[in-house]
């Protein structure tokens, strides 16, 4: 099922990107959000999940994408779509958190995602204007996510392969995300639809794909 479920997924998102170049937005928006709500259907049906809890963060995860995707078609509700997102980026690192609090070998991993995070704020500061408290938030949850899902990668208690395509779809969602602020805010670039939806489908198709055992 999965096989044919991400299979589906896949060509309906390469459709809708598709349709973004062809200018044929209302093509374009209806097939956007089918590739997720693929993803969390296949989700919610896993018979062998890694844990309820780990399997409830990541759908309530995809859901609030969903909701995020359908807020994206319109430009005027570019800020929930954001909430929408930020949501979401919190019931992962929910569903990544480690079982153990932070020490200070615990903290390491976060230094090279904080670094990403600064330059990421450093280059979008001065184009940010009103919505830099918003835009600092976020980056803040990403940063975050992509440190929970190191520290699942690592931990011993996590099952393979379900701790590299976390990490994986983390680290991807990280790039979409950025590439998505560096075009709404700094520099538009013609292939920077392509660039976000590839590395989004990708990172939510991995996400869900780590909540098999």
């Amino acid at each position: 099922m999965w096989s044919w479920g991400i299979g589906t997924a896949a060509v309906l998102g390469m459709g809708h990107v598709a349709a973004r170049y062809a200018r044929v937005p209302l093509v374009a928006g209806i097939l956007k959000a089918v590739p997720i709500a693929l993803l969390a259907l296949l989700v919610a049906a896993e018979p062998n999940a890694v844990s309820d809890r780990y399997r409830v963060l990541v759908l309530v995860g995809l859901a609030c994408s969903l909701a995020g995707d359908l807020c994206l078609l319109s430009p005027t509700r570019f800020v929930q779509g954001l909430a929408s997102f930020l949501v979401a980026h919190v019931c992962y690192i929910a569903a990544f958190a480690p079982a153990r609090p932070a020490t200070g070998s615990t903290l390491l991993p976060l230094v090279p995602f904080a670094l990403v995070g600064a330059g990421m704020l450093a280059y979008l500061w001065p184009h940010l204007g009103r919505d830099r408290p918003a835009v600092l938030v976020y980056v803040a949850a990403i940063v975050v996510m992509g440190w929970r899902a190191a520290l699942r990668a690592i931990a011993p208690s996590t099952p393979s392969p379900s701790d590299v395509l976390a990490l994986a779809g983390a680290a991807l969602f990280m790039a979409s995300d950025g590439v998505l602020a560096v075009d709404r805010f700094a520099r538009r670039f013609a292939s920077a639809d392509a660039a976000v939806m590839v590395t989004y489908y990708a990172a939510q198709t991995l996400i869900a794909l780590s909540v098999r055992a």
